[in-house]
């Protein structure tokens, strides 16, 4: 659960209380995913991020991308020459045989763990995500749920939510100078116009394609976020998925590592990475909550931004800070929680691709707090946080909540099994990327 200051959260209750009364006289709703009904909005947090009544629920969205225009989004994702220097398509971040997530250059895996960019020996300042089920991530909302003490921040795109749709994410990786690398609407644009692609996206979506930079931009990310939402993205094929139709059981391993991942007093995992075992519909079953939470990975030194000691990724409290959310530092260190799905074929694991291995991704949440040393260089906890807002760390919730030298929540035969059961979530066609077990 997502820890914080209780004077931050006073501030933000503060808030939403004052904008509550204008939100309810206008009955005021708001679309966070395609299909699903309307929320009704109670608040307002900052400058237009609403709080909503109730919880979403993800098995009521429908999605029905209009089949010309996903077979144009797909033509969008596999072009390379949407690069600086040409060469690069977005395909080449979200490999379709690595389940839309990175299959890393040797320079890469030598050095930082990170996707290399259009210029060789550039890389991302973060990990790259896998693309499937991407199109469940709700817009940006805060919520609260009967039990919770304050409303909490869920969905958006990036782990630090500054995009609001698929729509909008599309500007990221296409202007940053480590990706993809055409600084400017208008300089892609310039390039653009001399493809058939440009061509092809005037032809849906007029002959301003041409002309205007953002009419430019608003036809890619709508051209991807059609393909995005497309069911190509969004499979539902691994042996968990089949497990929940009761077609076919999981092995002993997986099943003591499902047990372990859901026990409040163990691995603790679906309380941010949501399941519903006894659910057919895979939906209820996304392995994420979109909420945020700060736990403090150790500092990926090989990272070239980090060899500046003043460097931090701080997260959601960057994009709380342009949006006008009271008190915006208290996110600083927070993430958007990722669905595991396909973990168990990626390469690198975290945000900043600090482990590799998923084994080692599970141990650090089970010996983060009884064994620091192992994780954190020169003793140094939570050395990717500024000292200034270590205090935002979860160190609350199982199993990060134990002290240090105590006995840890897992036994390594358990993280064992838990890594087990990860692997049941890889979706068919990926199963031959994983490594061995």
């Amino acid at each position: 659960m997502i820890q914080r200051r209780w004077g931050a959260i006073a501030a933000l209750l503060l808030a939403g209380l004052a904008s509550s009364a204008s939100a309810a006289a206008a009955e005021a709703t708001t679309v966070l995913m395609p299909g699903v009904p309307p929320s009704r909005v109670v608040g307002w947090v900052g400058k237009k991020t609403p709080q909503v009544a109730a919880k979403l629920d993800a098995t009521a969205a429908v999605f029905a991308p209009e089949p010309g225009l996903v077979a144009l989004g797909r033509r969008v994702f596999f072009d390379a020459q949407l690069s600086e220097p040409r060469g690069m398509a977005c395909a080449a971040c979200h490999d379709p045989a690595r389940a839309f997530t990175p299959t890393l250059s040797a320079r890469a895996l030598a050095g930082p763990g990170t996707p290399e960019g259009g210029r060789a020996g550039r890389f991302s300042l973060r990990n790259a995500p896998s693309l499937l089920y991407v199109r469940y991530v709700p817009r940006r909302h805060f919520y609260q749920d009967d039990d919770a003490p304050y409303a909490s921040p869920f969905g958006g795109l990036f782990v630090d939510g500054r995009a609001d749709t698929l729509a909008e994410q599309v500007r990221g990786p296409l202007m940053a100078p480590n990706e993809m690398n055409n600084g400017t609407p208008a300089r892609l644009l310039r390039k653009l116009n001399q493809t058939g692609l440009a061509d092809a996206l005037a032809q849906r979506f007029g002959p301003a394609v041409h002309q205007d930079p953002e009419t430019l931009m608003r036809a890619l990310g709508e051209a991807l976020q059609a393909y995005m939402q497309s069911d190509e993205m969004a499979p539902f094929s691994s042996r968990f998925d089949d497990y929940l139709r009761q077609k076919t059981p999981l092995t002993p391993p997986e099943m003591r590592g499902l047990a372990l991942f859901k026990n409040p007093d163990k691995g603790n995992c679906m309380t941010c990475h949501t399941l519903s075992d006894t659910a057919s519909r895979p939906e209820r079953s996304l392995f994420t909550d979109y909420g945020y939470d700060a736990i403090a990975v150790p500092r990926n030194r090989s990272l070239p931004a980090n060899r500046n000691p003043k460097h931090f990724d701080n997260g959601l409290c960057t994009t709380a800070s342009e949006l006008k959310w009271p008190e915006p530092t208290q996110w600083c260190g927070y993430l958007r929680t990722p669905s595991l799905r396909n973990v168990a074929v990626r390469q690198r694991f975290m945000h900043n691709s600090v482990f590799s291995s998923l084994r080692d991704a599970v141990a650090f949440y089970n010996t983060r707090s009884t064994n620091p040393g192992k994780w954190y260089a020169q003793g140094e906890a939570f050395d990717d946080i500024p000292k200034a807002y270590r205090g935002n760390v979860n160190i609350n919730s199982t199993p990060m909540n134990r002290r240090a030298g105590g006995t840890p929540a897992l036994t390594d035969a358990e993280i064992n099994d838990i890594v087990s059961f990860l692997r049941s979530l890889t979706d068919e066609p990926y199963v031959s990327a994983m490594p061995v077990h």
